[in-house]
Formats: C-alpha cells, structure tokens, sequence
C-alpha cells in the first residue's frame, strides 16, 4: 500500500510539472507575437486555458481524490485496529486515575518511620540501616561495636567461643548492610514504576512496546535484589545452624571431659 501510495504522488507530481511549463511556454509565446496576432490568438489561448484546466480538474482531480481514500482508509486502519483511539483513551484515563488515588498513599506509607530505639548508641546504629544510604555502611561496624561490643580477648574466652562470635557479628553486620542496600534499591525501584506510570499515560501510539521493555528491565532488576537478599538470609540461617551445631559439639566434649573426670574419681585409690 505505501508503495502504491508512492507512486500515485509521483505521478501527480509529473503531471503538475508538465502542466506549469506548458503554462510558462504558452506565456512567453503569447508575449512574442504582434498586437494583431495576440488579439487573434487569444480566444485559442483561453480555449486552450480551459481544457488544461479541464484536465487537471478531471485527471489529476482523480488522482487527488484517490490519494485522500488512502489516506483516510490508512489513518483508519491505524485509528480503529492498530491503536484504537477509544481503547487507548480508556487505558490512559484508568493510568491517570490510579496514579492520583494511589500514588500519594504509597509514597506516604515508604516514608512511614518506624524506628524504636531510645537509647543513643542503638538509635545511631537503628538509623544507620534504616536511612536507605549507602554512606552510611561504613558506619555500621562502629555503632554495632558499640551496642553489641567486641569480641573478648582470648584470655578472656575459649578459641571456639571467639570463632563464633566473631562469625556472627560479621553474618549479623552483612545483613545490616544488605538491608541498606535493599531499602535504597526500593526506592529507585518506586521511582523508575512513577516514571513508567507517567510515560504510559503520555506515550504515542505504538511506543508501548518500548515502555513494556523498560519495565521488564526494572522487572529483572528487582529480581537481582530478591535473590541477593533471599542470599542473605540462606547465610543466616546457615550460620545459625553452624551455631547450633557447635553448641552440641561444645556439650559433648563436656560431657567426655565429666566421663573421664569421674572415671579417675572412681578409680582413685
């Protein structure tokens, strides 16, 4: 059809030119001849006026009209099955309509603070993973020091003891710092939806694709930071089990040690 559409205006074109010289010839002749040939000649000149005029009104009248049929069968075709003018209205009225009832909500309810600390060493660490900023991260071993303390010296507790309190304090600090990381993600990811919010309202017809593959992109992202706190929290529960596991193991070597002091108890003479 585009091509058909093309050549139609081609040969319309053609045609336009054609007539404008034969126009510009008929001029310029008509300004040569003598007085008396002009006064004689002009009735052929407007007889033959007419029938150029007749042609462009019959001929390339006709393939005007023809033209504007396409045209109107293409925006049509466009308007009422490619991009429904009505459907998309419909589409961009229920956008604007959720936007206004929801996004002012949503907004207020992510910046709902909910921090519960009162003393200063916990409320520093408390606002520390809840404030959504990276900068903050390299504060967070500090405050933990603070409210948690340090590992004791190894005077002051067995090697087994320092391990595992050490590995807890660094499993506990990671998911600190990964809570930080998934809050600030959060808020990029509310962002980006009010941007595909806002686009899809006032997109052109047929950019839909591209506001879709936008969104599948923040889609993808979002699943990224899923799985890297889903990984955080498989380490804790790990590290809790370890945990566990050493405490057993701590009991039953007590137990043999209790065993192998009784026996010498009992077999003292």
């Amino acid at each position: 059809m585009k091509q058909l559409f093309q050549k139609v205006v081609a040969h319309v074109r053609a045609g336009f030119a054609e007539h404008k010289r034969s126009l510009a010839i008929i001029a310029v002749a008509f300004c040569l001849m003598p007085a008396t040939a002009q006064a004689a000649g002009l009735t052929d000149i407007l007889s033959l006026l007419k029938t150029i005029t007749s042609t462009i009104g019959n001929a390339i009248g006709g393939a005007l009209s023809e033209i504007q049929n396409i045209n109107s069968a293409i925006n049509n075709y466009r308007q009422q099955v490619l991009w429904p003018v009505t459907q998309m209205n419909q589409a961009r009225g229920f956008v604007n309509s959720t936007i206004g009832q929801y996004r002012t909500l949503m907004w207020q309810i992510e910046g709902l603070k909910n921090n519960s600390a009162t003393l200063p060493n916990p409320s520093q660490l408390e606002q520390a993973f809840r404030g959504a900023q990276l900068g903050n991260v390299s504060q967070i071993q500090s405050m933990y020091t603070g409210v948690y303390a340090a590992v004791p010296q190894a005077a002051n507790a067995k090697p087994i003891q320092r391990n595992m309190m050490d590995m807890d304090d660094a499993l506990a600090m990671e998911s600190l710092k990964s809570t930080v990381l998934s809050d600030q993600t959060t808020q990029n990811m509310l962002t980006i939806a009010d941007s595909l919010e806002q686009q899809s309202a006032n997109q052109a017809p047929g950019s839909a694709p591209m506001v879709t593959a936008q969104a599948q992109v923040a889609n993808l992202e979002t699943q990224a930071y899923l799985a890297k706190v889903l990984a955080a929290e498989l380490r804790q529960e790990a590290a809790k089990l370890a945990h566990q596991n050493t405490l057993l193991k701590e009991s039953a070597a007590s137990t043999r040690n209790l065993q192998n002091q009784i026996q010498q108890v009992l077999s003292h003479p």
